[in-house]
C-alpha cells in the first residue's frame, strides 16, 4: 500500500506515554489486533463500553511524548489514512446537502477515558459516539503480525520499513473505525441502540451485527473511491484486508478460541459475511448499497 507524500490529518490527539498533546500533520500505522481482542474480551464500543459516562475533556499537557522512530512512523501513517477518510466523506456528504464533521482520532497507550468511559489496551480500537473521537492503542499494530498473521501476498523480504506487509489490513481497521462514526452523523447508531433497548438479546445482536457489516462496507468504499483518488492501492492490498475481515469474524473467533459456534451471540458477523460486505463495498463505491438494514439476509 503506497501511503507516503500525502496530506496528513491535524485531528490526531496522542496521549501516549501520559501527555494529551493534540499533533497535526503526522500519521502512523497499523491497528488490527485490537478488533481482535475487543471481540474475544466481548467488549464493544457501540454496545459495551456504554455511551452513558461522560468525563470532561482531557487538558492539554505539556508533558512530550519521547517518540521513538517506530512510533513516529506509526502515528504518520495513522494521520495519512484519517485524512484520506476525510478527503473521501467530506464530498459524499456533501454531494447529500449535508457537511461531514470529522472525527479525532486519539493515540494511547495502556488505558484511556473517552467519554463512553475508561478502556484498557485490552479493548482494541474503538469509536466513542459520545465524543465523536476513534481511539487506538498503536502497541497492537505490532501484535497483529504475530498474533493474526496478516501479511496479505507480498513477499515480507521484499518489503521496505516504509512499505510493510499488513499495512492495508490496518488501514482497513481505522477505516471501519470511521465508518462507525458515519453512522453516528446519518443518525443510524442512535436508532440501533434504541431499538436494541427494546429488544431480545438475540434481535439485539443481530442489529449489532448489522451495524458493524455496514462499518465494513463503507471501509470498502472508502478504499474504493480512495483508490480513485490516490492510487494507493498494491498488488495483495485487497486480499489482504480480506484476510483480515475473515479473521476478524464471530464464528472463526469462537472456533479458535476453542469453544462451541453459537450464532445467536454474534455480535459481529461471520467471517464469510464481514468479507462480503467488505467487498460490496469496494465493488461498487456506493453508500446506498451498504444498507444492512434494509435487506432481510444479511
Amino acid at each position: 500500500m503506497q501511503w507516503r507524500g500525502r496530506r496528513q490529518s491535524s485531528n490526531i490527539e496522542d496521549r501516549r506515554g501520559g501527555g494529551a498533546k493534540k499533533v497535526g500533520g503526522v500519521s502512523i500505522f497499523g491497528l488490527i489486533i485490537a478488533v481482535v481482542l475487543w471481540q474475544v474480551f466481548g467488549i464493544s464500543p457501540e454496545t459495551t463500553l456504554g455511551v452513558t459516562q461522560q468525563i470532561q475533556n482531557q487538558t492539554q499537557s505539556s508533558t512530550p511524548v519521547n517518540e521513538t522512530a517506530d512510533m513516529a512512523q506509526t502515528r504518520e501513517f495513522v494521520a495519512t489514512i484519517l485524512a484520506d477518510t476525510e478527503d473521501v466523506w467530506t464530498p459524499i456528504f456533501a454531494q447529500a446537502g449535508s457537511r461531514y464533521q470529522e472525527p479525532s482520532l486519539v493515540l494511547f497507550s495502556n488505558s484511556v477515558q473517552s467519554a463512553c468511559g475508561s478502556a484498557s489496551s485490552a479493548s482494541g480500537p474503538f469509536y466513542c459516539p459520545a465524543d465523536q473521537k476513534v481511539y487506538l492503542d498503536t502497541q497492537f499494530f505490532r501484535d497483529m503480525r504475530v498474533s493474526m498473521g496478516i501479511t496479505g501476498e507480498k513477499n515480507s523480504s521484499e518489503l521496505s520499513r516504509q512499505d510493510q506487509a499488513g499495512d492495508f489490513a490496518q488501514a482497513y481497521v481505522i477505516a471501519h473505525e470511521v465508518g462507525h462514526h458515519v453512522q453516528t452523523l446519518l443518525g443510524i447508531s442512535s436508532q440501533v441502540r434504541q431499538a436494541q433497548a427494546q429488544a431480545s438479546t438475540t434481535a439485539a445482536n443481530n442489529l449489532s451485527v448489522r451495524q458493524e457489516l455496514q462499518a465494513d462496507c463503507f471501509a470498502g468504499l472508502w478504499a474504493k473511491q480512495n483508490h480513485e483518488r490516490t492510487q494507493f492501492l498494491q498488488q495483495g492490498d485487497i486480499e489482504e484486508a480480506l484476510d483480515a475481515a475473515e479473521k476478524i469474524g464471530d464464528d472463526y473467533l469462537q472456533q479458535k478460541a476453542g469453544g462451541r459456534i453459537v450464532p445467536d451471540s454474534f455480535t459481529h458477523g461471520t467471517s464469510e459475511q464481514r468479507k462480503r460486505w467488505f467487498y460490496r463495498g469496494f465493488q461498487t463505491g456506493d453508500v446506498q448499497q451498504c444498507d444492512t438494514f434494509a435487506t432481510r439476509e444479511i
